[in-house]
C-alpha cells in the first residue's frame, strides 16, 4: 500500500490551499473541475475496493498475467469513466472530498491487510484496456490512476491560473 499512501499524499499536496469556489470551477464546459476529479477518484477507489471484496468472496480464479498498469499514467490515451465513477456537478468542499477519499482509502487498505495473498493473486476482474487484472494488481492500479488524475489537476490549475 506504500505507493497508494504516497500518491494520496501527493494528491492532497496538489489540491492544498485551493478555495472551494475554485475547486468547483470548470476550465471549460467539456472539462471536469478539480472537485469532479476528486469525486471521480473516490468513486473509482470505492468501486474497485467493493469489487475486490466481492471477487474475494465469489470470484473465479483467472490467474491473470502481470499487466503494465503503470501505463495508466499516460494521459494521451483517453478512457471514458465507467458509469459508476462519473462525477456530478454538485458543489462540494475540500473537507467533504478529503473525508470521502479517506474512507475509500481505508476500505482498500483493510482489504489488502486482511485478504488471503493467494486469493489476491489468483482472482481478478477485467479492466477495459488491460483485460483481466489480478486483485493484487488492482490495489496499486488505484495509485497509478490517481497519479494520472494529479496530472489532470495540474492542467486544470494552469487553465484556471491557480
Amino acid at each position: 500500500m506504500l505507493i497508494n499512501d504516497k500518491i494520496r499524499q501527493d494528491l492532497f499536496a496538489e489540491v492544498g490551499g485551493i478555495h472551494d469556489e475554485n475547486l468547483n470551477q470548470k476550465p471549460s464546459e467539456n472539462e471536469w473541475s478539480i472537485k469532479q476529479i476528486l469525486e471521480h477518484l473516490y468513486l473509482m477507489e470505492g468501486g474497485i475496493a467493493k469489487n475486490i471484496k466481492h471477487q474475494l468472496q465469489n470470484g473465479k480464479v483467472v490467474n491473470a498475467d502481470m499487466k503494465p498498469i503503470e501505463a495508466t499514467i499516460n494521459r494521451d490515451i483517453k478512457v471514458d469513466a465507467p458509469e459508476f465513477a462519473v462525477p456530478t456537478s454538485e458543489f462540494a468542499s475540500i473537507e467533504e472530498l478529503k473525508m470521502k477519499l479517506a474512507a475509500t482509502h481505508q476500505l482498500l487498505l483493510e482489504i489488502e491487510n486482511t485478504a488471503d495473498e493467494k486469493d489476491l493473486e489468483a482472482k481478478g476482474f477485467p479492466h477495459p484496456i488491460f483485460g483481466d487484472i489480478s486483485l493484487k494488481q488492482w490495489i496499486p492500479f488505484v495509485a497509478y490512476h490517481e497519479q494520472r488524475h494529479i496530472l489532470q489537476i495540474k492542467e486544470v490549475k494552469e487553465k484556471l491560473s491557480l
